[in-house]
């Protein structure tokens, strides 16, 4: 006897669920790594354009990242990229440096050789973004960098706060970098692969909050 076929969930057979899942995924990537500047303003015809889709999947999108501030929405309707002011961008350094310092030490003994490995060669790329003076390629490995630690931890709440706090200082991040158009070796990253490889979780944690926050308070100045 045959069994009958298992239903198929109405969201995923909507196309335009998977429409706006892929136009999720895709704007929320670029205000993640910078690739839009602070308070770039966007437009539901634009996107719906830019990724061939309708007007549903696409205002189901941004009504997504609004939430998770990526977004914002002025009063008028306007939606644009996160333009931080000085005391929100010292908020968001002080969220970093409460949770991935914690994190990281949390980390620390899952940090096998084939983990710090990998975050070497991430920091390379890092590195070579910052000869190259590509300011999108250093935010994503800087990010890639430290998520990579980060999902040794095994704390998917933290996680996902962390990555919220990413969302909205992606574009703020390019316009740092570009503000200060260094050709200098990051020199935390490494401080934070010395304290992996020694096991040391005191400098672990010091080497990971200096990072997160010295470069914010360039812009935050």
């Amino acid at each position: 006897m045959s069994m009958p076929p298992h239903p198929i969930s109405p969201r995923l057979a909507d196309p335009n669920a998977a429409a706006h899942e892929r136009v999720y995924r895709s704007l929320r990537l670029q205000v993640l790594h910078g690739e839009l500047s602070p308070g770039q303003a966007l437009t539901l015809r634009g996107i719906a354009e830019q990724f061939g889709v309708s007007m549903t999947p696409a205002r189901e999108a941004v009504r997504r990242l609004i939430a998770e501030g990526a977004f914002t929405m002025s009063s008028s309707g306007r939606v644009s990229t996160p333009e931080l002011t000085p005391e929100r961008i010292e908020e968001l350094a002080a969220i970093r440096a409460m949770l991935e310092p914690e994190m990281a030490s949390r980390a620390l003994p899952r940090a096998h050789f084939a983990l710090i490995d990998r975050l070497a060669a991430i920091n390379a790329l890092n590195q070579e973004a910052v000869m190259n003076q590509d300011a999108v390629g250093y935010v994503r490995t800087n990010l890639e960098f430290h998520r990579t630690l980060y999902l040794r931890a095994q704390t998917p709440a933290m996680l996902a706060l962390c990555e919220t706090v990413w969302l909205q200082l992606g574009p703020t991040m390019r316009a740092l970098y570009q503000k200060l158009r260094r050709r200098d070796m990051p020199q935390h990253h490494r401080m934070i692969l010395a304290a992996l490889r020694a096991g040391d979780e005191p400098g672990l944690r010091l080497a990971v909050r200096t990072d997160v926050t010295q470069g914010l308070r360039h812009l935050a100045s």
